[in-house]
């Protein structure tokens, strides 16, 4: 542990070349930040006689990275509001089930395609099914569309995603590693994370003129510590009753954005946000392993493949449901690709049951390839439809042409 302070010091350097590439180059910061922390990672080589990698410091980055995902997130709530996600409640719901069903159905097909085994057909689907919360919510910001009409989508299908995975890391828990699973444990777990959710977000919203109050602190100091302890309380706790952290992040956030101290939080969290988030992503680059992924090319490009299909087409049906237009609902689509943290997850219980060792590299490369491609494609994507529309010619939904023939009117 002698060094582990000039390693983290080290790693922000990097982290701060990497950006400045991308910069340079008008890319995606995320790649950037993966690829270079895969380079220095502890399963990188030697150089010469010396070691660059980080061995020792990659506990802490790695905890300095989860700090990132929960600013990301609640950064991201904080951009939106509980009223905001209530009033779509409905087509929330419809959305989250059609992208779920498209993606896992998908997953499933895939796995029999590849002739696996059934425990690793239903890893696979889990891989390919769960988006990233941190690059989504990284490349909303970014790209500021935060306040567009698919965004309430977006962060309604990341949601209804948290309950799916609570409800699948059960059951494939119980396959994958005893060899059993209790139908009553599995909806335990499934309504206590809807249960949580629903009961921090009503009672937050209830509780807004109490936080007002709670929180006109003129110390920054102790606004800060108030703002942090509740942040990682509320992210710890949903964590122990298997809601992921991040998730209990957005939760926090969203019930923030109602008070009338939302603008101080937002800019006490953005430097936060941009270093631990940056941190994140190098951090997920030290987990992958460059020299094991070359045994599962052909199946993570197959893999890619599908996952672009079905998210395109999940998008399209979970916009069209809720009513918007062509253009947005392609967003929604190409936003959500990006596989991440929960994909690797999944990858670990596969390990953890003494599944095929192919899950592993896999997963690393299907992650890296959409880590890559999502935000590109999302940056694009009004090229992207464009394209696309001039081959399919998507037509707007009912409402929407109701809505343009009235206005002309």
């Amino acid at each position: 542990m002698d060094h582990v302070v000039l390693e983290v010091g080290l790693a922000i350097i990097l982290i701060a070349i990497a950006g400045l590439l991308s910069a340079k180059l008008r890319f995606s910061v995320i790649p950037f930040y993966i690829l270079m922390g895969m380079a220095v990672g502890p399963h990188a080589p030697k150089i010469w006689h010396f070691d660059f990698r980080f061995i020792e410091s990659a506990p802490l980055i790695e905890f300095m990275g989860r700090i990132g995902v929960l600013f990301l997130l609640f950064y991201l709530g904080l951009e939106f509001s509980v009223g905001r996600l209530i009033k779509s409640g409905r087509s929330i719901v419809v959305g989250g089930t059609i992208y779920i069903l498209i993606n896992f159905t998908l997953g499933i097909l895939f796995g029999l395609f590849a002739s696996l085994p059934i425990k690793e057909i239903l890893v696979v689907a889990g891989i390919t099914t769960i988006s990233s919360s941190a690059i989504v919510a990284k490349v909303l910001v970014d790209l500021k569309r935060t306040a567009n009409p698919e965004t309430e989508m977006i962060l309604g299908i990341i949601m209804f995603e948290d309950v799916f995975l609570a409800v699948y890391i059960s059951i494939l828990s119980g396959l994958v590693l005893s060899g059993s699973t209790s139908v009553g444990g599995v909806i335990l777990s499934a309504l206590i994370a809807l249960g949580f959710m629903l009961v921090l977000i009503l009672l937050g919203r209830k509780a807004v003129p109490l936080l007002n109050r709670l929180l006109n602190i003129r110390s920054n100091e102790l606004f800060a510590l108030v703002i942090f302890g509740a942040l990682f309380t509320v992210a710890g706790f949903s964590e122990t009753i298997h809601v992921a952290e991040a998730i209990g992040a957005l939760l926090v956030g969203l019930v923030l954005a109602e008070t009338e101290h939302m603008k101080r939080i937002e800019h006490l969290i953005l430097p936060f946000r941009d270093f631990f988030g940056a941190i994140f992503f190098f951090s997920f680059g030290l987990t992958i392993d460059p020299f094991s992924l070359g045994g599962a090319v052909w199946l993570s490009l197959g893999a890619v493949v599908i996952t672009l299909i079905g998210n395109f087409v999940a998008g399209m049906l979970a916009g069209r449901s809720a009513g918007l237009s062509p253009k947005a609902s392609s967003n929604i689509g190409l936003t959500i690709v990006s596989r991440g943290e929960f994909s690797i997850i999944m990858a670990g219980l596969g390990k953890a049951g003494g599944l095929l060792p192919m899950l592993q590299p896999f997963a690393a490369l299907y992650v890296l390839i959409l880590a890559i491609l999502g935000p590109l494609l999302t940056k694009e994507s009004k090229m992207i439809y464009k394209a696309l529309d001039g081959i399919f010619k998507f037509k707007a939904p009912v409402k929407e042409t109701k809505l343009k023939t009235q206005e002309e009117g």
